[in-house]
């Protein structure tokens, strides 16, 4: 494990890490850069370079992106503390089909029944794993969660009013992806990607299992809180350093267009609830390319990569989010292409 510093987990986390055993570096990293936000937005008002209107609004954005998200994440780690400690592993091997290949889309499938965000699907689908879910069929539900439960599927039929065919488009370019991105982790993917914490599984016998509860929602709320951070810092600064005048520039073609909504989708880290709205307001874009900004967005933005590496490794987030980016993209273009 990486050395830690100053700050310790008293007793036994759901992870298994030891008590009194130091926070790896990026915790305190993420934990000091909660600070330093949180100076910033509640400094005295009369701080001269605070009032600038590029600050201002920096401010607003990155106070909007975490409190927008805040009320899901703690959904999701709550969720995920009752999954590790109450509900018995055998459940998920019923379930899902036997053979992995199938209970890939069935997970797909079964992350309708999660009205959150994003935020809220990473901690369950990490808990998952540790009950003893195959990661492939954990990953399909990671990234269909957000994008197809009735929610989010909800408000983009009354974002998009009279245009069915786009609900349609986001629900099957989205389960696609998911399926996919299941499938080419059965493939390619490595166990060893994944951090140690995560591999472990199952409720520890003989243990309080409110206790473990309560310890797992500690340890995942505060490590994916302090990404979710940084994520909404990465965001804001895009949001106030990049003119309109860029956004005009691609809009005129088909191709750039979907890459750069897509590029939007993960640099904005819009709520995959109100997402859709986002994108019905870029009215200057093709059909295809707002469809490729609701794909894109929930399942690949940057606090979602930051919760992503906070929760199951940086060598795995790297490596899924760049290939999610990439096949949520082709797939909005072919099933938007036929649709739209």
């Amino acid at each position: 494990m990486a050395s830690g510093v100053i700050l310790s987990v008293e007793g036994t986390s759901s992870t298994g890490v030891p008590r009194g055993r130091a926070l790896p570096w990026p915790l305190v990293a993420v934990v000091l850069a909660a600070i330093g936000l949180a100076a910033v937005l509640v400094a005295p008002v009369g701080t001269s370079w605070l009032e600038r209107p590029a600050v201002a609004a920096w401010r607003t954005v990155c106070l909007a992106i975490a409190v927008q998200a805040l009320p899901f994440l703690l959904l999701g780690t709550a969720l995920s503390g009752a999954i590790n400690a109450f509900v018995p592993a055998a459940l998920f091997s019923k379930m899902l089909p036997r053979r992995p290949a199938l209970a890939v889309p069935v997970a797909g499938v079964a992350g309708a029944v999660l009205p959150g965000c994003e935020c809220a699907s990473v901690p369950v689908a990490s808990s998952l794993i540790r009950r003893g879910v195959t990661p492939a069929a954990a990953f399909a539900f990671l990234l269909s969660a957000p994008a197809i439960n009735p929610v989010v599927l909800t408000a983009t039929a009354v974002a998009f009013p009279g245009n069915p065919a786009m609900v349609v488009a986001r629900l099957l370019a989205s389960l696609a992806t998911a399926a996919v991105m299941g499938w080419l982790w059965l493939w390619l993917g490595k166990e060893k990607w994944l951090r140690a914490a995560v591999r472990h599984t199952g409720h520890q016998p003989g243990g309080s299992r409110w206790r473990e509860f309560r310890l797992g929602f500690q340890h995942d709320f505060l490590h994916a809180g302090g990404f979710l951070v940084l994520g909404a810092m990465a965001a804001a600064t895009f949001n106030v350093a990049v003119p309109r005048s860029v956004l005009d520039t691609f809009s005129g073609s088909v191709w750039l267009s979907v890459l750069f909504l897509a590029t939007l989708a993960v640099v904005l880290a819009v709520c995959s609830e109100a997402d859709a709205f986002v994108a019905a307001s870029l009215t200057g874009f093709s059909p295809t390319a707002r469809l490729a900004f609701m794909v894109v967005g929930p399942m690949v933005d940057l606090k979602l990569i930051a919760l992503q590496a906070g929760t199951f490794g940086r060598a795995f987030a790297w490596r899924f989010s760049s290939a999610t980016t990439v096949v949520a993209v082709a797939a909005s273009a072919l099933i938007g292409g036929a649709l739209l």
